[in-house]
């Protein structure tokens, strides 16, 4: 599967302690992935991004309202847009302040991208760049992304099950695209599939959380490499 939704403490934390050198308050996702997204050297510059007409202008926007916009436009008309516009939605969410946002965006997007990764050959021509990206988004955003998230084990656990249930509710159009190569199988039935082992995750890491030990060590983990003064700031 593209990434694991169960997320073990040692190895958060160690990707956060790579990812971030100093113990400062992370107040914007310092990352690129090309050509859908390329970082701006201030908070006052607009990035470059490059994930659709409709979109780019207001994404690479710093006024929180014109990217709250986004957000919006999606909920409203959900079944064409990409994985990677709402990765950059994310990262761009997260960068005016909206982290809670940020993070069901982020959990949004890479649900979709696993139904895309579990019904279609992501390998194929077509697709093969948007999955590389993905890859590469997931990879870079995630130590952000879960170092804000995980401040609230519980309300992390709570916007899987909101990511999910948005990903079930709005079906990606690509999946039942005939020129798109599909796997063996019925589409429907493994989108189906693709939730329901994605659910189990879920479900595997919230009985983690209620293993009294498990959260020790989880919580000693973050205090021991300052995440927590990283990204649990009000």
């Amino acid at each position: 599967m593209f990434l694991k939704v169960v997320l073990a403490a040692v190895a958060l934390v160690a990707t956060l302690q790579a990812a971030l050198a100093a113990p400062e308050p992370v107040r914007r996702i310092p990352v690129s992935v090309l050509p859908y997204y390329g970082l701006a050297p201030t908070p006052e510059h607009r990035p470059k991004v490059e994930v659709g007409r409709r979109f780019d202008h207001a994404l690479a926007s710093t006024q929180r309202s014109e990217i709250a916009a986004v957000r919006d436009t999606i909920e409203a008309d959900a079944g064409t847009v990409t994985p990677m516009t709402m990765m950059v939605l994310a990262i761009r969410l997260y960068d005016v302040g909206l982290r809670d946002d940020a993070v069901l965006w982020f959990y949004i997007a890479r649900a979709r991208y696993i139904t895309l990764e579990d019904v279609l050959d992501v390998s194929t021509r077509e697709l093969a760049p948007a999955s590389e990206a993905m890859k590469n988004f997931a990879k870079l955003t995630g130590p952000y992304f879960n170092g804000y998230a995980f401040c609230d084990p519980r309300k992390q656990q709570a916007t899987i099950v909101k990511a999910l249930d948005w990903v079930e509710k709005h079906p990606y159009d690509a999946l039942f695209l005939k020129n798109l190569t599909a796997k063996a199988g019925d589409r429907t039935a493994n989108l189906q599939q693709s939730i329901k082992r994605q659910r189990a995750s879920a479900d595997e890491e919230r009985a983690k959380f209620s293993d009294a030990k498990f959260v020790k060590q989880f919580a000693a983990a973050r205090k021991k490499n300052k995440t927590d003064a990283m990204f649990c700031w009000k």
